[in-house]
């Protein structure tokens, strides 16, 4: 049960959308401590990054921020965009476990395979918003020309709220399908791991 408590406990992460191809990506960690899944369970509910959409903290999250850089080209009668080029920045959170010298070799191979777990998960939330990014700047520079550049820009914003909002959506569903093969997945992770250690291809966790 307090495998499955932690494993609950660790499905979230956020992505904050707002305008994004070029990546600009860094890393941050928060430490906690503890010598056992309900130690370690209890200092990621503490210490953990909170995500202002439900107010929680969570074991992980991705920070992003998409900035479109767009030139526009007019004539008469006629605007369109020159050029477009999108930036997504962001900072992905994890958890820095600062195991005590007596913490169970058990505990140490959960964390292990956990913490991997979690940068995977963060990793992909990035992938998506990179895609999405790609997606709306070769939207942007297909879009068809406009009376005037008001009008140009107007249509930009549209063909970039759009873009965001499918991206929005697809960091939902990858949420909602990692959510709800998080549990059977960190077990095969586990096995996998411990098999591994017994054939001697992987160290044991220090």
């Amino acid at each position: 049960m307090m495998i499955r408590s932690l494993l609950c406990a660790l499905l979230l992460t956020v992505a904050v959308p707002a305008d994004a191809a070029n990546l600009v990506k860094t890393y941050s960690y928060f430490a906690i401590g503890g010598r056992t899944l309900e130690d370690i369970e209890q200092q990621l509910a503490k210490h953990g990054p909170q995500v202002k959409s439900t107010g929680s903290r969570h074991p992980g999250a991705t920070q992003m921020a998409f900035t479109t850089r767009i030139s526009y080209a007019s004539q008469p009668g006629s605007c369109r965009i020159a050029d477009a080029v999108v930036t997504v920045k962001v900072k992905v959170i994890l958890p820095e476990w600062r195991r005590p010298g007596k913490a169970d070799a058990d505990v140490r191979l959960f964390w292990d395979t956990l913490s991997a777990d979690i940068k995977r998960h963060e990793d992909r939330h990035v992938e998506i918003a990179q895609n999405h990014g790609r997606a709306l700047e070769d939207a942007l520079k297909a879009a068809y020309p406009q009376k005037d550049c008001d009008a140009a820009k107007v249509n930009a914003a549209a063909i970039t709220a759009a873009e965001l909002a499918r991206h929005d959506r697809d960091q939902v569903r990858f949420d909602r399908v990692e959510g709800a093969n998080f549990e059977s997945r960190i077990l095969r992770l586990l096995r996998y791991r411990m098999e591994r250690i017994e054939s001697g291809q992987l160290r044991p966790p220090a």
